[in-house]
């Protein structure tokens, strides 16, 4: 080796003190090092899901609700004018759920009341609601309502059926005004219990009485997610039962 250029001389001791399998790029990462990658956008937040609507599978029968006094778990508001509702458990030995039901039973007959009851839960946008329900009494009106996307008192998606019309509708409260948006006529027997269920899907809203769907309408008044719950009008005595939401 004496015989050989320094140069080239440099070069052979080099590869042999070099350690064997060596990877010089410091470019590739372990699977480990892979593995421990955060997303730039960050974690899902715990109770949240990917539309970054709250979750919600409720489910209220009130029969462990004591009796005579407002249910704990929802706010109460009221839409125009008149008489805020009077919203108690009351027992019922004829309820779906077997004893106890949610009862609105204030009958000031105001036209434009339009008492609320919604779920102090946490908002969501797109929601299947229902709820068992029996129009009690009532000379103005005889309604059973169940409310979505509930901003405030002021602001939702809603639809009722009306034994003293036998229709079902659907509206929208936008700043206090109701505007009817989509109509369905059918038998509301009164005293009898009847299921509602409301169903908002982006900008589709499909209403089901019975069992039927009724009503299959677009929107997109209320984009957004808000509270979900209960509501009647003017001096509609009613009766609920079995109310339940599910995000979608």
């Amino acid at each position: 080796m004496k015989n050989l250029p320094l140069i080239a001389l440099a070069f052979v001791l080099g590869i042999a003190c070099s350690p064997v399998g060596q990877e010089a790029s410091s470019s590739d990462a372990s699977p480990a090092a892979a593995d421990e990658q955060v997303d730039p956008a960050g974690p899902q937040q715990a109770g949240q899901t990917s539309t970054g609507s709250a979750q919600l599978n409720w489910t209220r029968i009130f029969d462990d609700d004591a009796a005579d006094a407002p249910p704990p778990g929802f706010l109460f508001g009221r839409t125009g004018g008149g008489r805020p509702g009077q919203w108690l458990v009351r027992a019922d030995s004829g309820a779906p759920s077997g004893a106890n039901v949610l009862a609105q039973l204030d009958t000031d007959a105001t036209n434009n009341r339009y008492p609320v009851a919604v779920l102090d839960a946490p908002s969501v946008r797109d929601v299947r609601v229902s709820v068992r329900c029996k129009a009690v009494s009532g000379k103005v009106d005889q309604a059973c309502g169940l409310v979505a996307r509930h901003r405030d008192e002021n602001n939702y998606f809603v639809t009722r059926a009306n034994a003293l019309e036998d229709n079902v509708r659907l509206y929208v409260m936008k700043n206090g005004n109701r505007r009817q948006i989509a109509s369905w006529s059918g038998k509301v027997t009164p005293n009898a219990w009847h299921t509602l269920q409301l169903e908002v899907q982006g900008d589709r809203l499909q209403v089901s009485w019975d069992g039927q769907r009724v009503i299959d309408h677009r929107d997109g008044t209320f984009a957004d997610a808000g509270r979900v719950g209960l509501w009647t009008k003017a001096d509609s005595v009613t009766y609920f039962d079995d109310l339940r939401a599910d995000a979608l």
